[in-house]
């Protein structure tokens, strides 16, 4: 065993002399209460430590002791429906044993050791195994299969496997005729991908039920997002949107640095949540990682590694899974106060030189993949990063860098979050490069001419905000009325499409389908008022008309219902405003 002693303590990074054959982020225990650090510098002897938790009361020759292996999170059944810490201590288990408030040193098992769980063995003696064949499967929660898969660097032929019946996580599931044992868990490093055959192009749609998000800014199914937004614009509230109403098998949800009281919220409204799909409680297929800003920096600089790994051993299982980070400033500044204390050279507003690359890092881990294995599977990580700028200063360098490595941009606005337009996600600043690759399933799926009616919407949004130029300077009266016309439909799409109501039991979740028809409506009411006022027409006669209303409350109508009424309005609406009579 490689021990040493503390030479030097600054704040959370500790140096430890004696430390000769240690590893670059080995794990290791410090002091008296074993405290969990991570070696990150290494320089003859000594090794620079960064410290999981608060190192008040650690003194000079205090004993370090190294574990000899990475950071690493417990893979296995049971992890769904857990709420863990950065380094994947299950916060509730700690509660039980240590009160309100986790006492240092504290070691508390990721899985539960004494749970029973049901097996059903799908390989058989004899068989040859390779990395990521499955072994046999264990219903998680009411909806997930958990498939015990062979770990990497595992492979020959079967000698024994359990039959079916209960067990506990720690059982040995399969000998191998070389003797090696494989169990219901393996363990993999945080900071290295897990491996895959190969990966896939992106071609179907991360369906967020937001009309905004899946119509003007769609991403793929293993792409990845940031939404950058200063305080109160939604960044929380949309995620937990997306959590709930994504299309997606799994749920990972990294709370890193967040204020206590929101991820309170989180931890108390998930376990309620309703799962729209199947009924059963939302926390069935989630995992909570929860990280608060007054817990310590350097387990929030690990905790959204422990969320990705978590994250891709389901994908490796065939599952779609969306990972949320919440938020990747916070994660910035843990860089940023760690690499001060090491005294590394300042990159821009003091961030570390290494910003961009770790980000990039990070990031490249989604996407959609073909598993190991003999059999075919596909699944995909698709991750969704909160940037906190300060003050909304959208070219600070968390976002910027951001930007440069993600494939969507999803820009909330803070004066939209004055005027109460929620989701305050701005149609002018916001942008995707996922269009062309889902395009063809939206054409498929949803209408041969989604693109066309998305195009045409999209121009006339940025035609009102041109016009808002001349309006402010001249008043709406000195517009022709083909440009007022402009103007009424761009606050039709504004108000009755892209505005949505997430505590509506009806519009919080927006069907691709539906939206399109809304879009459709709209745009077709456009050219019925285009052509009444070239036969000399008012406005003022247009915007009369009941069905402007019966428009307005679509969104909040059952959708099948709604879908029903709109394909009547399109065919009677030229009619009906062309039947307005000139005065």
């Amino acid at each position: 065993m490689i021990a040493g002693s503390i030479s030097k303590i600054t704040g959370p990074v500790v140096i430890a002399r004696g430390m000769a054959g240690a590893k670059m982020y080995d794990v290791v225990r410090v002091g008296r209460w074993g405290l969990m650090g991570e070696v990150i510098r290494l320089e003859g002897e000594s090794a620079t430590i960064q410290v999981y938790e608060d190192t008040s009361g650690l003194i000079v020759g205090d004993l370090v002791e190294s574990t000899e292996h990475p950071l690493t999170v417990e893979l296995g059944p049971g992890l769904l429906s857990s709420i863990y810490d950065g380094v994947q201590r299950p916060l509730p288990v700690i509660a039980a044993q240590t009160g309100d408030y986790i006492t240092r040193g504290t070691v508390a098992s990721a899985l539960d050791r004494e749970r029973l769980w049901k097996f059903t063995p799908v390989a058989e003696v004899g068989q040859s195994i390779s990395p990521g064949d499955v072994l046999g499967t264990t219903p998680e929660g009411q909806t997930i299969i958990h498939r015990i898969m062979v770990p990497a660097g595992k492979s020959g032929k079967i000698a024994t496997i359990i039959p079916e019946g209960e067990y506990t996580v720690d059982t040995v599931v399969v000998k191998l005729e070389d003797g090696t044992e494989i169990g219901m868990t393996q363990r993999w490093p945080v900071r290295e991908g897990r491996p895959y055959g190969r990966k896939l192009d992106p071609g179907t749609p991360f369906l967020t039920g937001m009309r905004i998000l899946d119509t003007f800014f769609p991403i793929a199914q293993g792409g990845n997002a940031i939404i950058p937004g200063g305080f109160g614009t939604g960044k929380t509230v949309t995620q937990q949107s997306l959590a709930k109403w994504a299309d997606v098998d799994i749920i990972i949800y990294v709370g890193c640095g967040e204020r206590g009281n929101e991820m309170t919220e989180v931890l108390a409204e998930f376990p309620e949540l309703e799962d729209p799909k199947t009924g059963a409680p939302l926390m069935d297929r989630t995992v909570l990682v929860a990280n608060t800003s007054n817990m310590p920096v350097a387990a929030r600089e690990a905790s959204i590694y422990t969320g990705v790994t978590l994250a891709e051993y389901y994908r490796d299982m065939g599952y779609n899974v969306a990972m949320m980070a919440d938020s990747t400033s916070r994660w910035g500044e843990a860089l940023r106060e760690i690499s001060g204390r090491l005294e590394e050279m300042p990159g821009e507003e003091g961030y570390p030189a290494y910003l961009a690359t770790r980000l990039a890092a990070f990031y490249e881990r989604a996407g959609r993949v073909e598993s190991l294995g003999s059999e075919a599977r596909i699944g995909s990580v698709t991750m969704v990063g909160a940037v906190s700028p300060a003050g909304g200063d959208m070219s600070e360098p968390m976002t910027q860098n951001s930007l440069r490595v993600t494939g969507a941009f999803w820009a909330l606005d803070t004066s939209l979050a004055h005027r109460r337009h929620f989701p305050a996600i701005s149609w002018t600043k916001s942008y995707t490069l996922y269009l062309a690759g889902v395009r063809s399933w939206y054409e498929v799926e949803v209408a041969s001419d989604w693109q066309a009616y998305r195009d045409r919407a999209m121009f006339i949004l940025q035609k009102e905000t041109e016009l808002q130029e001349i309006v402010q300077l001249v008043g709406p009266d000195a517009l022709p009325e083909s440009e007022k016309v402009i103007l009424e439909v761009a606050r039709m799409l504004r108000e009755d499409f892209l505005q949505q109501f997430a505590f509506d039991e009806v519009d919080a979740y927006c069907p691709p389908k539906k939206g399109y028809w809304i879009l459709r409506t709209i745009m077709a009411f456009y050219d019925a008022a285009v052509g009444a006022l070239n036969r000399g027409v008012s406005l003022r006669q247009v915007l009369e008309l009941p069905i402007r209303d019966n428009i307005a409350g679509l969104k909040t109508t059952p959708h099948e219902e709604a879908i029903t009424h709109m394909q009547e309005y399109v065919g009677t609406l030229a009619e009906e405003i062309a039947g307005i009579e000139v005065l």
